[in-house]
Formats: structure tokens, C-alpha cells, sequence
């Protein structure tokens, strides 16, 4: 994983800088589509971590910028992620789940961030160990103008995010 100066604050800021909530579909002039993926080892079993970061709503307790996750408990469900200092909020739905590939995939229903057609799959795997590799990846649309935005804000967030389940468990 490649390490950032980035913290809570500056991905707060970088959030609230960003501004309005974008929709998916909503006419925005976009560029091309883009990707990312971040991966982090820990030294623990896949299980372990996906103990930790597996319920859809956990990811308030290892992604630091998020102050509040609230499920709807329907299936599939969707969430609304709050930031800490209450300026943005996420909602995100899942759309898929796989217990036994410690995985799941989810999409930006609504974002502060400028993108569209955002989509992303965490997934935890096993190395013969008894330690794992967690891979966080999406793809998504940024808006025309704000690619560099949002590659650094979607970046940060993997990478404040992975850092903290190291934190957690152990490099």
C-alpha cells in the first residue's frame, strides 16, 4: 500500500471541498472511465478480517472520516455514511455478497465526490500463512475537469481505510 500524509481532517477537507452530491446518471459531462485498486497485507486469517470489516455497516469502525453508518435492513441493503464532522454524507447500496469469498461490492447511490457509475468490491484473501491480502478496488466515471480530484479523494480514502485495518490487526 502506498503510504500518504493523508488523515482524517485532510480527507474531511477534501470531501467537503469537492462539493455537491453527485448523482449517477444525472447528465453531468464526465471524462473517461478510470479505476483504482489499493491492496494491504495484515497478519491475520481471512476470517479474522472479515470478522472486522465484513458487515456492511462495520466500515464505520475501520475507515476513519466515517462518524456514522445507518442500514436499512433490507436485502440487498443500503447504507448512509456520515462523516465525523457531519459536512458530507454517502449512500451506497450493496450489490453483491459472497461470504465465502469474504467479499462484497457496492455503488454510490448518491456522493459528495466527482464521480458517477462508481462501483467498488472489497475482498479478503487468504495467504498460506495464516495472514491476508485485502484488495479494495472500484471503477468509476470523474467528472470532466476533476479527475486528479477525484482519483486523490478515492485514493485517500482506500488508503486511510486499509491503513487502519493494518492498525487493527498487524502489518
Amino acid at each position: 500500500m502506498r503510504k500518504t500524509a493523508s488523515n482524517s481532517t485532510a480527507l474531511l477537507t477534501c470531501f467537503a471541498a469537492l462539493g455537491a452530491v453527485t448523482l449517477p446518471g444525472a447528465g453531468i459531462s464526465a471524462a473517461s472511465a478510470a479505476t483504482i485498486s489499493r491492496s494491504a497485507d495484515v497478519k491475520a486469517s481471512a476470517s479474522t478480517v472479515w470478522s472486522l470489516i465484513g458487515p456492511f455497516c462495520a466500515i464505520k469502525d475501520w475507515l476513519p472520516p466515517v462518524g456514522q453508518c445507518i442500514e436499512d435492513g433490507k436485502g440487498p441493503p443500503t447504507r448512509i455514511l456520515v462523516t465525523k464532522d457531519g459536512k458530507a454524507a454517502f449512500v451506497e447500496t450493496q450489490t453483491a455478497r459472497s461470504e465465502a469469498e469474504h467479499s462484497y461490492s457496492y455503488t454510490f447511490l448518491a456522493s459528495p465526490l466527482p464521480v458517477s457509475n462508481y462501483t467498488s468490491t472489497i475482498k479478503v484473501t487468504a495467504k498460506g500463512d495464516g495472514s491476508s491480502t485485502i484488495t479494495w478496488s472500484g471503477s468509476y466515471t470523474p467528472e470532466h475537469g476533476k479527475e486528479k480530484a477525484a482519483s486523490e479523494a478515492l485514493g485517500g480514502v482506500y488508503e486511510a481505510g486499509l491503513a487502519e485495518i493494518q492498525a487493527r490487526l498487524g502489518k
